[in-house]
C-alpha cells in the first residue's frame, strides 16, 4: 500500500509539474567550447524557447572529455526538466564504445527528447595540401602513412569516428590530433597546425567559404542545397558512406512524460517554422525532429553502429 501511495504521489506531483514547467529558468548544457555546432544551434534555440515560455533559457557550455563532463552534469542533475542537454548525439553513443569506464550510462542515464537538426561532415584540408578531391586526398595519404595529421574534435567523437571509418574503407593512415572542440579543429587546420579534417558542415563551412579551407567532400548521401557543387564522399568512390552531426535534447533519465511532450512539442513547433528552416538550410543543415520514442531508437541503432565500427577498427583510445 505505501508503494501505491507512493506511486500516486508522483504521478500526482508530475502532472503539477508539467502544467507549470517551465516556472523558472532553464540551463541548456552545450557540452562542448563555444562556436562549435551544438554551440551554435543552442544560440539560436534558447531565445525562441524562452520568448514561448516567457522564462530565461540560459546555455551554459561545460567542455571537456568530448562532452562527456557536460553529459555526465546533465545525468546527475535533477530530472525536472530545468536542465537539458544539446549535445552531438552521434558523439553521446559512440562513448560507449570508447570510454570503457563513462561515469554515466549513455543508455540508460539520458530521456529522449528531440532530434534537432543533421549538419553533415565536411571533409576538408589546408588550402596548401596538394589535394583537390578525395582520389588524390587517397593517394597522397597511402604515399605517406602516418605524416598527414587529422585534426579532431575531441578523442571517440563522431568526426574521429568518421576519420576511422574513411581510413578503414580506403586503407590509408593518419595521425589522429585532439582538439577541444569543433571551432578549434577547424582553427588548427586552417592555420595549417593540421591538415585534414571531418567536422560538422555548420560549424566548418563559413571557413571554407572564407577561403581558410578547401572542401573535397560532404559525407551526406546526397549533396547539400547550401554547396551544389561539393560532390559527396560516396560519388567520390565510398558508396554508403555517410556520416555526420547529428544534434539533440535529452535530459536527465527520470524526467515526467508530459515535461518531455512539453519540451519536445515547443522545439518541434519552432523548427517546423519557416524561418528556423531556411536558417538551416542557408547553414548546410538540415532539420529534423520527431517523437521522443524514435529518439530513443535511433540511439539504440546509432549505438550499435558504432560498437561495430570501433571493434572492427581495432582502435585504441586513450
Amino acid at each position: 500500500m505505501r508503494t501505491l501511495t507512493a506511486a500516486l504521489a508522483w504521478l500526482v506531483f508530475s502532472a503539477g509539474q508539467a502544467q507549470t514547467y517551465p516556472a523558472k529558468p532553464v540551463r541548456v548544457i552545450v557540452p562542448y567550447a563555444a562556436g562549435g555546432t551544438s554551440d551554435i544551434l543552442a544560440r539560436q534555440l534558447g531565445p525562441k524557447l524562452s520568448e514561448a515560455w516567457g522564462q530565461p533559457v540560459v546555455v551554459e557550455n561545460k567542455p571537456g572529455a568530448n562532452g562527456n563532463v557536460g553529459a555526465d552534469f546533465v545525468a546527475k542533475s535533477p530530472p525536472d526538466g530545468y536542465t537539458l542537454l544539446l549535445t552531438d548525439l552521434g558523439g553521446l553513443v559512440i562513448s560507449a564504445s570508447v570510454y570503457p569506464q563513462l561515469p554515466f550510462n549513455p543508455a540508460k542515464d539520458f530521456a529522449p527528447v528531440i532530434m534537432v537538426s543533421y549538419s553533415p561532415h565536411v571533409l576538408a584540408v589546408h588550402p596548401a595540401v596538394p589535394a583537390k578531391d578525395v582520389k588524390e586526398l587517397i593517394a597522397l595519404a597511402k604515399s605517406q602513412p602516418g605524416r598527414l595529421n587529422f585534426a579532431i574534435s575531441g578523442i571517440g567523437g563522431a568526426p574521429h569516428l568518421a576519420g576511422i571509418e574513411f581510413a578503414q574503407r580506403t586503407g590509408v593512415q593518419w595521425t589522429y590530433i585532439p582538439y577541444k572542440g569543433g571551432s578549434d579543429a577547424v582553427a588548427a587546420v586552417a592555420a595549417s597546425q593540421a591538415d585534414v579534417l571531418f567536422n560538422g558542415m555548420l560549424a566548418t563551412w563559413p571557413t571554407v567559404q572564407g577561403g581558410r579551407l578547401r572542401a573535397l567532400a560532404i559525407s551526406s548521401a546526397q549533396r547539400v542545397p547550401s554547396a551544389p557543387d561539393t560532390p559527396t564522399v560516396a560519388e567520390q568512390g565510398l558508396a554508403g558512406f555517410e556520416t555526420g552531426s547529428f544534434q539533440g535534447v535529452v535530459g536527465p533519465a527520470g524526467m515526467a512524460r508530459d515535461t518531455v511532450a512539453k519540451v519536445n512539442a515547443e522545439l518541434g513547433r519552432i523548427l517546423a517554422t519557416a524561418e528556423m528552416r531556411e536558417r538551416f538550410a542557408k547553414q548546410g543543415t538540415e532539420v529534423r525532429s520527431g517523437t521522443p520514442p524514435s529518439l530513443g531508437a535511433w540511439l539504440r541503432d546509432e549505438q550499435a553502429r558504432w560498437a561495430r565500427v570501433v571493434k572492427e577498427s581495432g582502435a585504441k583510445f586513450e
